[in-house]
């Protein structure tokens, strides 16, 4: 595909002849997808990369897919960005990692694997100031660490902290523990192992973020000025059925008096997302004067049905040619101690036409919709897919007096937020003909509104 050959993601999400594919979530109309890798905004444009395979709906030969936006709502789909290179050192994938600018060069750092079964080396790439086009010359910036103690290792992530750049990857180590490896990055060709930085044995984070390894690890500050450590926990035979999802822990970060290196002390924690269609997220630091902002995507695989609600098989998946959905952008922020996740500002944009205003009771929500419930009362909210015996409850909350939620419906994929907590990320299929149902406590109201694409 080439530069005249970008396509509007979402307007030919619109035409996708599987009813379950999502509209309004950006992703190639065919192939697997997971993790959000590389999120970005570098040269007024907003940047998702994800792990991809855009020949098959199965988990191998993993590629970075590519989308862009100037505004979070219009999305672009372009070229794969990077590739697995025969006899390279990722000759087994192109694994998770971030995107930079380094002195204004694109440049990606990324998990790679020489052959199936190896260790996990960081991998460089330049990329063009556009991002669509991307050099892989094999270049290894940090190796497997020479510690025995140190058995696993993936998933980079950069963080700037005092002026300096640093990293860190997550890890398992011999003893059972999850880790975080740091690393110094004066430059980004060679990075400097500094030793293991944070385990599973520290008190708050064997509470809040229990694995035998940490996936995916994030460190990014909130506008409060708290620090907040993302990860993925993953145990082994999860195989994309991640029962402990992900968590996060929330502290402070200070100079340690000898060396100078950065020292995290977690002082809470707690669950990312309520759901267990939820896993891999990716935060990018949007620095804005002193208060730099935080928006998160999280990824949202296929599956078995649980909790009540349908699935797909395998069988199913690879019929419809396609898995995976990335979430909404979410900002985070901390609110009395407390990690606080809300839809970005922008998707407020494909709010289309309303189709119900503060109603009451039991109301039909379309298979597109969003919906903003108020609560007066006390009861639990309920949305059903389907009636009779058929009928799933896809989500049930309580909701209090004065709290508010709001919930996505993008075919098989839901979002629910509720305001100054965490969200929950579900999957359900609607069968054809199958309508959806919300159901409300008494004093409870709901605003909906069909989802459609800007003009």
């Amino acid at each position: 595909m080439t530069d005249l050959a970008l396509i509007d993601s979402l307007a030919s999400a619109a035409t996708h002849p599987d009813p379950a594919f999502p509209r309004f979530h950006p992703r190639p109309a065919q192939g697997w997808i997971n993790d959000p890798n590389g999120v970005s905004y570098i040269n007024g444009r907003y940047h998702v990369f994800f792990q991809y395979n855009p020949d098959s709906a199965r988990h191998t030969q993993i590629q970075w897919g590519h989308v862009s936006s100037p505004d979070l709502v219009q999305w672009e789909e372009h070229p794969v960005a990077l590739s697995p290179q025969p006899g390279g050192p990722d000759s087994a994938g192109c694994w998770t990692g971030v995107v930079t600018s380094d002195g204004g060069v694109p440049t990606a750092a990324y998990s790679g694997v020489k052959d199936h079964g190896g260790h996990s080396q960081v991998v460089i790439a330049r990329g063009s100031s556009d991002l669509v086009t991307w050099e892989q010359d094999g270049h290894v910036a940090a190796s497997m660490p020479e510690d025995p103690l140190v058995t696993a290792v993936r998933d980079p992530f950069i963080f700037r902290f005092n002026g300096a750049r640093y990293a860190m990857q997550g890890a398992g180590l011999a003893d059972g523990r999850a880790a975080l490896l740091l690393y110094t990055v004066e430059d980004l060709n060679d990075w400097k192992y500094q030793g293991i930085w944070l385990t599973t044995a520290d008190p708050v984070a064997a509470v809040h973020t229990p694995a035998e390894i940490w996936e995916c690890p994030q460190l990014v500050q909130v506008p409060s000025g708290e620090w907040v450590m993302m990860f993925s926990l993953w145990l082994s035979g999860d195989d994309h059925e991640h029962a402990n999802g992900v968590g996060h822990l929330i502290g402070s970060l200070s100079a340690d008096p000898v060396s100078g290196l950065p020292v995290f002390v977690p002082t809470s924690g707690g669950k990312s997302d309520l759901g267990r269609d939820f896993y891999a997220p990716q935060i990018v630091q949007l620095e804005s004067g002193s208060t730099p902002a935080a928006l998160l995507w999280g990824w949202a695989n296929e599956g078995p049905g649980r909790d009540g609600r349908r699935g797909r098989s395998q069988e199913e998946i690879d019929d419809a040619g396609w898995a995976g959905v990335l979430t909404h952008p979410r900002v985070l922020s901390v609110v009395d101690g407390a990690l606080a996740v809300s839809p970005a500002p922008a998707v407020e944009a494909y709010r289309g036409a309303s189709v119900a205003s503060d109603a009451a009771g039991s109301i039909v929500v379309p298979g597109f919709a969003e919906v903003l419930v108020r609560g007066a009362g006390s009861g639990p909210v309920d949305l059903v897919l389907g009636a009779g015996d058929d009928a799933q409850v896809v989500y049930s909350g309580s909701l209090a007096a004065g709290e508010e939620l709001r919930i996505f419906i993008d075919a098989s994929l839901v979002e629910v937020y509720r305001a100054g907590g965490v969200a929950k990320t579900l999957r359900a299929y609607p069968a054809p003909g199958e309508e959806w149902q919300l159901t409300l406590p008494a004093g409870a109201t709901a605003d909906v509104w069909e989802l459609a694409l800007p003009a």
